[in-house]
């Protein structure tokens, strides 16, 4: 973590907190808001209680790669604003961070890449913008995977070369096995974004991004509320990106409320000229996505159940079973289906994905994924999708282009050998097999089948996939367990909101080595994910909002109090 500076400004702020009645701790946005307008509480006094506990718990977690050394500071003007009357929005004098892949011009931003240390950017991005609009104060940048996991194909989640491991608050301790023993932890945060600040209440919310999973999957390694929304729901204007196909930033916060707020704080009120892809969803009047907190509105909803590979596993398109739940999330999902009923939904079971359930290997979503790692390197790629990977040069060097002069490399190739040039210095521990089979496509010759593969991405995914599910039992949305809904829902940009359910025991994958004898991992958060087609998210926050309030299952981490 760098630029401690605030941390030296409150020295007496320990003794002052003992005083206190509100504390941060699991505190909610309207908590925030009611405290701050009853003067139980300052802006400035939430800003000391969250470097205090990042001071606390930092070098056990490595939530973060930077804090904000103005954080005090920009407490202090909002604080006199709202005494003089002046409120900037729904965030006014409320701390959150975002993930150090989202520009700020008064703070580096790094993508946890050493190439990009010292990168300052030349403009904000626009939810960046949005959000001190709203009165925010980014009072930090968050731990990542490197490049948003966009560079190793045997890179940790939460691993970067600028910061090392992130650490997971439920188990914060190391993997012992032999095969794992570099440092990583023994349960991972997720990736590529980091929720582990938000669930130890560094601060009261996190802007994550997506491409696939790296929104719901920490979400649901640190038991928080994430919304993945439809891509260009939020402008992706200055966030380092690994393609616009997919690309999406969303809000990880610890409860649903929160999210609704950070998310219409984060939404253009009108389409973003730098990012085409804000014209597909109109926002709610006033960007208020809080006005769908309905806690009745599972009663009547059509809910899917997609059993197949996702619930029970299933040979559908390959020759030996696969998928399915360990017995512990089966008994979580079995608990959480009956609160849908007894809250007045219709559960519609089963209500597979077409794609998912289609006995013709070359026709099965399963079979069809992302080409990852050498082994897929150009020539070797025919049965898997190169739309990652000819978006990742594409948009990557795009980016790069726009920070002009700041630009530290000056294209993927660039970059690439710099790497190489700084082994000794951290980079690129574990290689970097996806960026050199993204920087060998060629933008021209390999558009043709570039645009195939995103054909065949979007029919399996929507068109026969989420889109043929909902429609064919006109269901509100699919209910999946965990976030395993993350690839499918990725490919063609649909919403998915997640919400803590359980913990559920930790179960070694087949072919991994088994814990060391006396070793026991501690329980994993386990989250439930509500799934529905593009433009969508008003009626997935609403039954998220009716299951949270219906069965309240957020817990706070017991080892940072």
């Amino acid at each position: 973590m760098r630029i401690l500076a605030p941390l030296v400004a409150i020295p007496l702020a320990a003794t002052a907190l003992g005083a206190q009645q509100f504390s941060v701790v699991e505190a909610n946005i309207r908590d925030m808001r009611a405290a701050l307008e009853q003067k139980r509480v300052t802006s400035r006094e939430l800003v000391e209680q969250s470097l205090l506990r990042i001071a606390k718990y930092e070098d056990k977690l490595h939530a973060v790669i930077t804090v904000n050394p103005r954080a005090l500071q920009i407490a202090d003007s909002l604080d006199r604003e709202r005494a003089a009357g002046r409120i900037h929005g729904p965030l006014h004098g409320i701390p959150v961070a975002l993930k150090d892949n989202i520009h700020t011009t008064d703070m580096p931003t790094t993508g946890g890449a050493l190439a990009f240390a010292d990168l300052v950017p030349p403009y904000e991005a626009t939810l960046t913008k949005n959000l001190k609009d709203a009165g925010a104060i980014i009072i930090a940048k968050t731990q990542l995977t490197e490049l948003a996991n966009w560079v190793a194909s045997g890179m940790p989640g939460n691993y970067n070369g600028l910061n090392g491991y992130g650490m997971n608050p439920w188990d914060p301790r190391r993997d012992p096995r032999d095969a794992f023993f570099d440092g990583r932890p023994v349960l991972s945060t997720g990736g590529s974004s980091s929720g582990v600040g938000t669930n130890v209440s560094f601060w009261a919310g996190n802007v994550g991004t997506e491409t696939s999973g790296s929104i719901l999957s920490p979400s649901n390694q640190n038991m928080l509320v994430g919304i993945k929304p439809t891509v260009g729901r939020v402008s992706r204007y200055g966030v380092i990106p690994i393609t616009a196909d997919q690309d999406t930033p969303g809000p990880m916060t610890r409860s649903v409320a929160d999210a609704a707020i950070m998310l219409g704080a984060m939404e253009n009120p009108r389409p973003d000229p730098n990012d085409s892809a804000t014209r597909n969803c109109p926002p709610p009047p006033q960007r208020d996505y809080t006005r769908f907190l309905n806690p009745g509105a599972l009663k009547g909803a059509r809910i899917g159940i997609p059993r197949a590979y996702f619930y029970d596993a299933s040979s559908a398109g390959a020759r030996a079973p696969r998928g399915g739940l360990t017995d512990a999330q089966r008994v979580a999902m079995t608990e959480v289906i009956a609160v849908l009923k007894q809250q007045g939904a219709t559960v519609v079971d089963p209500a597979d994905i077409p794609s998912v359930a289609d006995t013709n290997p070359g026709n099965n979503f399963i079979n069809w994924n992302p080409c990852s790692g050498l082994e897929q390197a150009k020539g070797l790629d025919i049965s898997c999708s190169v739309a990652f990977k000819y978006g990742m040069k594409r948009d990557f060097n795009a980016w790069l282009k726009s920070l002009g002069d700041k630009a530290p490399v000056k294209s993927l190739t660039g970059l690439r050998e710099w790497n190489i040039a700084h082994q000794r210095a951290g980079a690129i521990k574990y290689g970097q097999a996806q960026l050199d089979i993204s920087d060998e496509m060629d933008l021209q010759a390999d558009r043709a089948r570039y645009e195939s593969d995103r054909r065949k991405d979007i029919f399996l995914s929507a068109k026969n996939g989420i889109d043929a599910a909902l429609k064919k039992d006109r269901l509100d949305a699919l209910l999946f367990p965990g976030v395993s809904s993350a690839g499918l829902a990725a490919r063609p940009g649909y919403p998915t909101v997640t919400v803590p359910y359980a913990l559920v025991p930790v179960v070694v994958p087949p072919g991994q080595p088994p814990f060391p004898a006396g070793f026991e991992p501690r329980p994993a958060p386990f989250n439930v994910s509500f799934t529905g087609t593009a433009c969508s998210e008003p009626k997935l926050i609403a039954l998220a909002y009716a299951f949270e309030q219906a069965t309240k299952k957020r817990v706070a981490p017991p080892l940072f109090p």
